[in-house]
């Protein structure tokens, strides 16, 4: 049970009228995204649209609004004494935009930070890098977890000695201790990949899911999208293979499952390197746009592989604002406290409560441009 808290002071209640303002002001000018939606047409006439529709817009004006609003809140606070740290859950081109987006809030803010990812994905890895940053007294950090059972305890100890602890990429139970949930609506991302699958292959054949992990949170909930959007047609799948968050092991799993199964016509990789597997193993095998492939996320071999036509589309994060709009979450949570920053955030929660999202978008061979050009004003470089 908490211990009850102190009567705020005349400044405190003064503040706290400030914050509740920044948040209803937001509220005004802000809209739910709905990371579902289909997303607005590439053009042409409705004869020449793509089959699988892009779109980058993700969820930014809202994030940039709420920047905004954290950082006039935290305007005037004593911001020195923060270090703030964001943990990734493997080491891999994908989180290079997280980290860009960590570094250029923790810019901003005037505040140091770590960025920390255990180079294999291996869990024990991540573990020790939490223990060594609660030894190193870190004020409050994110956290990409490998297996949210397996950090409940490292979770909860923070959050008990008042070090705040953010969840991105993948929820974590609220009840642990994380305060929030800055992310992809999971869920969400893979019903964008089934809708994508869905016109791959035209409502019909069998496919093998890709996946680093099968009891991961964010894994579980897009590869349950991704089956519910495939229902009340003629695809099936046929299989789910897991590979441990190793790339080799992901392109042995592509080659068998095409390999033993000539009635193979579409693979879905889930993690960032798996659509970038699933495509060499299609490759290779001769059967380039005759087994479809979507994917997940952008790595640079993935939007070479859209652009050669091996990879049909691929559903995109906003890892780049889970580390930037992560990094002033951090520095308010620390700061301003739980319930004055979920104050300033709660206009912009999905219908949950507990989900920031950053956004879902779709890339396919005809904004593939656009989403480059978008990468390289952000600095995103891999």
């Amino acid at each position: 049970m908490r211990a009850p808290l102190p009567r705020p002071t005349r400044a405190a209640r003064i503040a706290s009228a400030a914050i509740v303002t920044l948040a209803l002001t937001l509220a005004v000018g802000c809209s739910k995204q709905g990371a579902g939606d289909p997303g607005p047409s590439t053009g042409g006439s409705p004869a020449a649209a793509p089959a699988i529709q892009g779109d980058i817009t993700f969820n930014d004006d809202n994030l940039t609004r709420l920047d905004a609003a954290l950082k006039s809140a935290l305007q005037g606070k004593d911001l020195s004494q923060l270090d703030l740290a964001m943990v990734v859950n493997v080491a891999v081109d994908y989180w290079n935009a997280g980290k860009a987006g960590f570094d250029k809030g923790l810019a901003d803010l005037g505040v140091k930070g770590t960025f920390q990812a255990p180079a294999n994905g291996r869990l024990d890895q991540q573990l020790s890098i939490l223990q060594t940053l609660r030894g190193q007294s870190i004020s409050a950090f994110s956290l990409s977890a490998i297996d949210p059972t397996a950090v409940k305890s490292p979770i909860q100890s923070a959050s008990s000695a008042g070090i705040p602890v953010l969840a991105i990429d993948s929820p974590l139970p609220a009840e642990d201790g994380a305060a929030l949930y800055l992310g992809t609506p999971n869920y969400q991302a893979g019903k964008r990949a089934g809708e994508a699958m869905k016109a791959a292959l035209g409502g019909r054949g069998k496919v093998v899911v890709l996946v680093g992990s099968l009891t991961a949170s964010n894994a579980v909930e897009r590869i349950q999208g991704f089956e519910d959007a495939l229902k009340g047609t003629d695809i099936k799948v046929s299989n789910k293979l897991a590979d441990n968050m190793d790339a080799a092991k992901a392109l042995t799993n592509a080659q068998t499952a095409i390999q033993t199964d000539p009635g193979v016509t579409g693979l879905y990789g889930v993690y960032s390197y798996d659509g970038p597997s699933a495509a060499q193993a299609v490759q290779a095998a001769g059967r380039a746009g005759k087994v479809k492939v979507i994917s997940d996320d952008s790595d640079a071999q993935t939007l070479t592989f859209i652009q050669q036509g091996v990879i049909q589309a691929t559903v995109v994060q906003s890892p780049y604002q889970q580390g930037y709009t992560g990094a002033y979450l951090l520095a308010a949570l620390k700061v301003l406290g739980r319930d004055a920053t979920m104050a300033v955030v709660k206009p912009l929660l999905e219908s949950d409560g507990s989900t920031l999202s950053s956004g879902v978008g779709v890339v396919t061979p005809d904004n593939l441009g656009a989403f480059r050009a978008k990468q390289t004003q952000l600095g995103i470089t891999g």
